[in-house]
């Protein structure tokens, strides 16, 4: 393959960082093999303010440059203020993880010298390195994908895994919050996430997250700690209603840094195909993932996790709500997931 042409080690890099929770984390490897073969580089990661606390403590980085995506009357003026603080940063090469025409406009008009960036929505006049997506994209994870475009600055496929950074006193704070919630010492917490972002056909349905919970607290060890975000919260409290207060509901009550940490506390993780499935993953909390419409061989938890994925003939179809009898997620059973969620807990 081509590379990029670099006369000298670029004093500043930007990585446009992924729009969704799960594809940011798994693009974490990126900024690790950019900091092993730049080591004094100054690298800049950007991404949308809301995950930028993903990254705030990531050692691979030395700036996070985060802002509020543009729209309505003001769209105009909030773009023009991005363009100019990427001016101001005078960086020498930008590579862009996003595939949208805007992220490579503002690279271009931010005057990023070398753009390096998959060649998409007919933007390669703006980047000086296009690169064609990989013949088999869609057989392979998108971890895999992001390090490729990384080939051109003579960096070659590794085996870097995704990796969220966590500050000891935040872990402190989580686990002082798991004791007000009436978690005893000893206990086995499992953390249970019932949403996806995308659509309700990425979703087990919630009478069998309620089976399976209520499976779960015939072991009085086991403490199950339901997540979500604001949006979700209706749901869990659906599922939750009538439950013993050993299942614990903190969905919309959590900042994304409160988030990672209670589910680094986790015993065992169990998840849609989802942001926080990868951010468990990254974490390395043993998780069971549900798969139905989405593909676990492109998305699935990347070097760890059980995937739990009856590959019907109509699956993956990646459609947001299922047209016709749900079969993905029905065939999967409450007792299928609870065994497999004990198999990891021994």
């Amino acid at each position: 393959m081509r590379g990029l042409k670099l006369k000298e080690e670029p004093r500043r890099i930007i990585v446009r960082m992924p729009n969704w929770i799960g594809d940011l984390v798994m693009a974490t490897p990126v900024l690790v093999d950019l900091r092993r073969r730049f080591p004094h580089s100054e690298i800049t990661a950007m991404c949308h303010r809301g995950l930028a606390p993903l990254l705030e403590r990531d050692p691979h980085i030395d700036h996070l440059f985060s802002f509020v995506r543009p729209v309505g009357r003001e769209k105009r003026k909030e773009v023009a203020s991005i363009v100019r603080k990427l001016c101001e940063g005078h960086y020498d090469l930008g590579i862009l993880l996003t595939n949208s025409f805007s992220s490579a406009w503002w690279f271009w008009r931010g005057s990023v010298k070398r753009r390096l960036g998959f060649c998409k929505n007919g933007r390669r006049i703006l980047l000086s390195r296009a690169l064609s997506f990989p013949k088999n994209m869609q057989e392979q994870h998108l971890v895999i994908t992001y390090k490729q475009l990384l080939e051109p600055l003579g960096i070659h496929l590794s085996d870097t895994k995704p990796q969220l950074h966590l500050l000891e006193e935040e872990l402190l704070q989580a686990k002082r919050r798991l004791a007000e919630l009436g978690v005893p010492p000893g206990a086995t917490i499992i953390g249970i996430n019932p949403g996806a972002a995308y659509g309700s056909a990425k979703c087990w349905p919630p009478e069998h997250f309620r089976a399976l919970t209520e499976r779960l607290l015939e072991d009085p060890s086991i403490y199950p700690l339901y997540f979500g975000d604001a949006a979700t919260s209706p749901l869990v409290k659906q599922i939750c209603s009538g439950l013993p207060q050993r299942v614990m509901d903190v969905s919309g009550k959590t900042s994304l840094r409160e988030l990672l940490c209670l589910i680094d506390l986790c015993d065992l993780f169990l998840t849609n195909d989802s942001g926080p499935m990868h951010i468990a993953a990254a974490l390395e909390t043993p998780l069971v993932a549900i798969f139905g419409s989405t593909s676990p061989t492109r998305t699935g938890p990347y070097g760890s996790g059980t995937v739990i994925h009856k590959g019907v003939s109509c699956s993956p179809c990646y459609l947001r709500e299922c047209p016709i009898d749900f079969r993905c997620m029905q065939q999967i059973s409450p007792e299928e997931v609870y065994q497999e969620l004990m198999k990891l807990r021994t």
